[in-house]
Protein backbone atom coordinates (compact mmCIF):
# COMPACT_ATOMS: atom_id res chain seq x y z
CA UNK A 1 0.00 0.00 0.00
CA UNK A 2 1.18 3.38 -0.72
CA UNK A 3 3.04 4.45 2.97
CA UNK A 4 -0.36 3.48 4.94
CA UNK A 5 -0.38 4.95 8.01
CA UNK A 6 -2.04 3.34 11.28
CA UNK A 7 -4.26 5.82 12.98
CA UNK A 8 -3.73 6.77 16.96
CA UNK A 9 -6.40 7.47 19.36
CA UNK A 10 -4.93 10.25 21.17
CA UNK A 11 -3.07 11.97 18.42
CA UNK A 12 -5.32 15.01 17.30
CA UNK A 13 -3.42 17.10 14.69
CA UNK A 14 -5.57 20.43 14.46
CA UNK A 15 -6.98 21.09 11.29
CA UNK A 16 -5.27 24.15 9.64
CA UNK A 17 -5.80 27.42 10.61
CA UNK A 18 -7.04 30.33 7.97
CA UNK A 19 -8.67 33.17 7.89
CA UNK A 20 -12.32 33.11 8.54
CA UNK A 21 -14.91 34.07 5.39
CA UNK A 22 -16.95 36.70 7.11
CA UNK A 23 -19.89 35.60 4.46
CA UNK A 24 -20.66 32.55 5.93
CA UNK A 25 -18.82 32.12 8.97
CA UNK A 26 -16.99 29.05 10.25
CA UNK A 27 -15.93 28.64 6.86
CA UNK A 28 -12.61 29.21 5.73
CA UNK A 29 -11.83 31.55 3.09
CA UNK A 30 -10.61 30.67 0.11
CA UNK A 31 -7.08 31.18 -0.37
CA UNK A 32 -5.33 33.22 -3.54
CA UNK A 33 -1.96 30.63 -2.68
CA UNK A 34 -1.55 27.15 -2.50
CA UNK A 35 -1.04 26.01 1.32
CA UNK A 36 2.18 26.56 3.06
CA UNK A 37 3.38 23.60 4.63
CA UNK A 38 7.20 21.72 5.89
CA UNK A 39 8.50 22.93 2.15
CA UNK A 40 6.78 25.40 1.09
CA UNK A 41 3.58 25.96 -0.99
CA UNK A 42 1.99 22.55 -1.67
CA UNK A 43 -0.33 22.01 -4.12
CA UNK A 44 -3.65 19.83 -3.51
CA UNK A 45 -2.24 17.72 -6.55
CA UNK A 46 1.23 17.32 -4.38
CA UNK A 47 -1.06 16.05 -1.77
CA UNK A 48 -2.19 13.40 -3.51
CA UNK A 49 0.75 12.22 -5.38
CA UNK A 50 2.48 11.79 -2.03
CA UNK A 51 -0.29 9.02 -0.85
CA UNK A 52 -0.26 7.76 -4.25
CA UNK A 53 3.15 6.68 -4.26
CA UNK A 54 4.50 4.29 -1.70
CA UNK A 55 6.88 5.36 0.42
CA UNK A 56 9.72 2.55 0.37
CA UNK A 57 8.79 1.47 -3.78
CA UNK A 58 8.44 4.03 -5.33
CA UNK A 59 5.63 2.80 -6.91
CA UNK A 60 2.00 4.14 -7.84
CA UNK A 61 -0.82 2.80 -5.97
CA UNK A 62 -3.13 3.28 -8.72
CA UNK A 63 -3.02 2.93 -12.62
CA UNK A 64 -0.82 5.96 -13.97
CA UNK A 65 -3.32 6.92 -16.29
CA UNK A 66 -6.25 7.58 -13.75
CA UNK A 67 -3.70 9.17 -10.97
CA UNK A 68 -2.71 11.69 -14.03
CA UNK A 69 -6.61 12.48 -14.29
CA UNK A 70 -6.71 12.55 -11.01
CA UNK A 71 -3.97 15.22 -10.10
CA UNK A 72 -5.37 17.33 -13.48
CA UNK A 73 -8.49 17.35 -11.29
CA UNK A 74 -6.69 18.32 -8.26
CA UNK A 75 -5.31 21.38 -9.95
CA UNK A 76 -8.83 22.64 -11.09
CA UNK A 77 -10.17 21.66 -7.83
CA UNK A 78 -7.67 24.43 -6.10
CA UNK A 79 -8.23 26.76 -8.74
CA UNK A 80 -11.96 26.83 -8.45
CA UNK A 81 -11.23 27.13 -4.29
CA UNK A 82 -8.87 29.78 -5.16
CA UNK A 83 -12.10 31.29 -7.01
CA UNK A 84 -9.84 31.53 -10.04
CA UNK A 85 -11.79 28.77 -12.09
CA UNK A 86 -15.89 27.51 -11.99
CA UNK A 87 -17.95 26.45 -14.45
CA UNK A 88 -20.58 28.53 -16.05
CA UNK A 89 -23.95 28.93 -14.84
CA UNK A 90 -27.37 30.89 -15.35
CA UNK A 91 -25.84 34.93 -16.62
CA UNK A 92 -22.47 33.29 -18.18
CA UNK A 93 -22.72 33.23 -21.39
CA UNK A 94 -22.82 29.91 -23.42
CA UNK A 95 -23.86 26.63 -22.00
CA UNK A 96 -24.07 26.00 -18.11
CA UNK A 97 -21.71 23.75 -16.82
CA UNK A 98 -18.70 24.29 -18.81
CA UNK A 99 -15.43 25.96 -17.70
CA UNK A 100 -14.72 29.52 -17.32
CA UNK A 101 -12.00 31.43 -15.66
CA UNK A 102 -13.17 34.30 -13.35
CA UNK A 103 -9.42 35.42 -12.40
CA UNK A 104 -6.61 34.55 -14.47
CA UNK A 105 -4.00 36.90 -12.45
CA UNK A 106 -0.88 34.97 -11.50
CA UNK A 107 -1.17 32.37 -8.74
CA UNK A 108 2.17 32.64 -7.36
CA UNK A 109 3.16 29.09 -8.33
CA UNK A 110 4.20 27.62 -11.71
CA UNK A 111 2.36 24.94 -11.56
CA UNK A 112 -1.20 26.59 -10.95
CA UNK A 113 -0.42 29.54 -13.26
CA UNK A 114 0.28 26.70 -16.22
CA UNK A 115 -2.88 24.95 -14.72
CA UNK A 116 -4.43 28.48 -15.33
CA UNK A 117 -3.76 29.03 -18.76
CA UNK A 118 -4.84 26.00 -19.85
CA UNK A 119 -8.36 26.24 -19.01
CA UNK A 120 -8.17 29.13 -20.17
CA UNK A 121 -7.47 27.78 -23.35
CA UNK A 122 -10.15 25.40 -23.24
CA UNK A 123 -12.99 27.71 -21.83
CA UNK A 124 -16.26 27.24 -22.82
CA UNK A 125 -15.48 23.24 -22.49
CA UNK A 126 -16.50 20.62 -20.32
CA UNK A 127 -14.36 19.93 -16.96
CA UNK A 128 -14.10 16.09 -18.48
CA UNK A 129 -12.59 17.44 -21.63
CA UNK A 130 -9.99 19.67 -20.11
CA UNK A 131 -8.42 17.16 -17.85
CA UNK A 132 -6.40 15.52 -20.51
CA UNK A 133 -4.29 19.00 -21.78
CA UNK A 134 -4.11 19.62 -17.86
CA UNK A 135 -2.55 15.91 -17.24
CA UNK A 136 0.18 16.10 -19.96
CA UNK A 137 3.70 15.95 -18.14
CA UNK A 138 2.07 16.93 -15.04
CA UNK A 139 3.22 13.90 -12.96
CA UNK A 140 6.18 14.28 -13.71
CA UNK A 141 6.65 17.60 -13.04
CA UNK A 142 5.24 17.62 -9.92
CA UNK A 143 7.88 14.34 -8.66
CA UNK A 144 10.58 16.87 -9.76
CA UNK A 145 9.30 19.47 -7.41
CA UNK A 146 8.96 16.79 -4.76
CA UNK A 147 12.34 15.65 -5.36
CA UNK A 148 13.93 19.45 -5.15
CA UNK A 149 12.59 19.96 -1.88
CA UNK A 150 13.74 16.79 -0.60
CA UNK A 151 10.34 15.44 -0.46
CA UNK A 152 11.35 12.20 -2.82
CA UNK A 153 14.17 10.96 -3.84
CA UNK A 154 14.70 9.82 -7.69
CA UNK A 155 15.94 6.09 -8.11
CA UNK A 156 16.51 5.44 -11.84
CA UNK A 157 17.03 1.77 -13.11
CA UNK A 158 16.59 -0.12 -16.52
CA UNK A 159 14.06 -2.67 -17.56
CA UNK A 160 16.39 -5.67 -19.33
CA UNK A 161 18.81 -3.23 -19.18
CA UNK A 162 17.49 -1.17 -22.10
CA UNK A 163 14.62 0.79 -20.82
CA UNK A 164 15.14 3.48 -18.65
CA UNK A 165 12.21 3.75 -15.20
CA UNK A 166 11.98 6.47 -12.35
CA UNK A 167 10.74 5.53 -9.21
CA UNK A 168 10.49 8.46 -6.53
CA UNK A 169 10.52 6.70 -2.94
CA UNK A 170 10.23 9.10 0.04
CA UNK A 171 13.39 10.89 1.41
CA UNK A 172 11.26 13.06 4.28
CA UNK A 173 7.88 11.55 5.21
CA UNK A 174 7.36 14.92 7.57
CA UNK A 175 4.42 16.72 5.44
CA UNK A 176 2.91 13.51 4.05
CA UNK A 177 2.57 12.24 8.14
CA UNK A 178 0.61 15.44 8.73
CA UNK A 179 -1.66 15.44 5.54
CA UNK A 180 -2.24 11.80 6.47
CA UNK A 181 -2.75 12.45 9.81
CA UNK A 182 -5.24 15.05 9.08
CA UNK A 183 -7.79 13.05 6.81
CA UNK A 184 -7.35 10.01 9.39
CA UNK A 185 -8.97 12.54 12.19
CA UNK A 186 -11.81 13.51 9.44
CA UNK A 187 -12.32 9.78 8.14
CA UNK A 188 -12.14 8.33 11.89
CA UNK A 189 -14.59 11.53 12.79
CA UNK A 190 -12.58 12.89 15.48
CA UNK A 191 -12.06 16.11 13.65
CA UNK A 192 -13.76 17.97 10.69
CA UNK A 193 -11.67 18.50 7.81
CA UNK A 194 -10.80 21.74 6.41
CA UNK A 195 -11.49 22.58 3.16
CA UNK A 196 -7.67 21.18 1.71
CA UNK A 197 -8.25 17.82 3.52
CA UNK A 198 -11.36 17.39 2.31
CA UNK A 199 -10.70 18.14 -1.39
CA UNK A 200 -7.64 15.34 -0.78
CA UNK A 201 -10.54 12.92 0.37
CA UNK A 202 -12.50 13.47 -2.49
CA UNK A 203 -10.24 13.04 -5.04
CA UNK A 204 -9.30 10.00 -3.26
CA UNK A 205 -12.68 8.79 -3.49
CA UNK A 206 -13.00 9.33 -7.04
CA UNK A 207 -10.41 7.09 -7.35
CA UNK A 208 -11.59 4.56 -5.44
CA UNK A 209 -8.17 4.54 -3.17
CA UNK A 210 -9.54 5.21 0.31
CA UNK A 211 -8.11 1.59 1.65
CA UNK A 212 -4.84 2.37 -0.29
CA UNK A 213 -4.23 5.58 1.52
CA UNK A 214 -5.95 4.85 4.92
CA UNK A 215 -6.06 1.53 7.44
CA UNK A 216 -9.48 1.21 7.71
CA UNK A 217 -8.98 -1.54 10.14
CA UNK A 218 -6.51 0.34 12.27
CA UNK A 219 -9.66 3.38 12.18
CA UNK A 220 -11.57 0.68 13.70
CA UNK A 221 -13.98 0.89 10.02
CA UNK A 222 -14.18 -2.11 7.46
CA UNK A 223 -13.52 -1.36 4.03
CA UNK A 224 -16.60 -0.75 3.05
CA UNK A 225 -17.85 1.92 6.00
CA UNK A 226 -14.27 3.47 5.45
CA UNK A 227 -15.13 4.18 1.44
CA UNK A 228 -18.74 5.11 2.71
CA UNK A 229 -17.34 7.93 5.24
CA UNK A 230 -15.08 9.10 2.59
CA UNK A 231 -18.26 9.88 0.13
CA UNK A 232 -20.04 11.64 3.33
CA UNK A 233 -17.08 14.30 3.03
CA UNK A 234 -16.92 14.39 -0.66
CA UNK A 235 -20.03 15.63 -0.57
CA UNK A 236 -20.15 17.55 2.67
CA UNK A 237 -20.11 21.32 2.91
CA UNK A 238 -16.54 22.22 2.73
CA UNK A 239 -16.92 25.16 0.42
CA UNK A 240 -19.17 27.99 -0.20
CA UNK A 241 -22.39 26.89 -2.17
CA UNK A 242 -21.10 28.44 -5.86
CA UNK A 243 -17.60 26.59 -5.17
CA UNK A 244 -19.01 23.44 -4.49
CA UNK A 245 -21.32 23.28 -7.67
CA UNK A 246 -18.16 23.53 -9.57
CA UNK A 247 -16.07 21.29 -7.74
CA UNK A 248 -18.83 18.69 -7.93
CA UNK A 249 -18.88 19.14 -11.67
CA UNK A 250 -15.04 18.60 -11.49
CA UNK A 251 -15.47 15.59 -9.20
CA UNK A 252 -17.77 14.27 -11.47
CA UNK A 253 -15.52 14.60 -14.70
CA UNK A 254 -12.53 12.73 -12.52
CA UNK A 255 -14.73 9.77 -11.83
CA UNK A 256 -15.98 9.33 -15.32
CA UNK A 257 -13.02 9.61 -16.85
CA UNK A 258 -11.04 7.57 -14.31
CA UNK A 259 -13.72 4.85 -15.09
CA UNK A 260 -12.95 5.15 -18.84
CA UNK A 261 -9.58 4.45 -18.52
CA UNK A 262 -9.83 1.86 -15.87
CA UNK A 263 -12.63 0.09 -18.73
CA UNK A 264 -9.86 0.76 -21.20
CA UNK A 265 -7.21 -0.94 -19.98
CA UNK A 266 -9.30 -3.71 -18.72
CA UNK A 267 -10.19 -4.25 -22.31
CA UNK A 268 -6.32 -3.73 -23.64
CA UNK A 269 -5.48 -6.13 -20.94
Amino acid sequence: MAGVRACSEGSVVPARGGPVDSREPGRPAASSRPQAGYFGHVLIAEDLLLLLTDDVSGRLAAPGAQVDLALAGANLVELALMNRVDVSREGDEGRRGRVVVRDQSPTGDDVLDSALEIAAAHRGRKPSAVLGPLSRNLRAALYERLAERGVLRVEERRLLGLFATRRWPAQDTAHEAQVRQLIVEALAGRAAPDARSAAVIALVHALRCESKVVDARACGLSPRQLRQRAGEIARGDWASEAVRKAIDEMIAAIIAATTAASAASTAAG
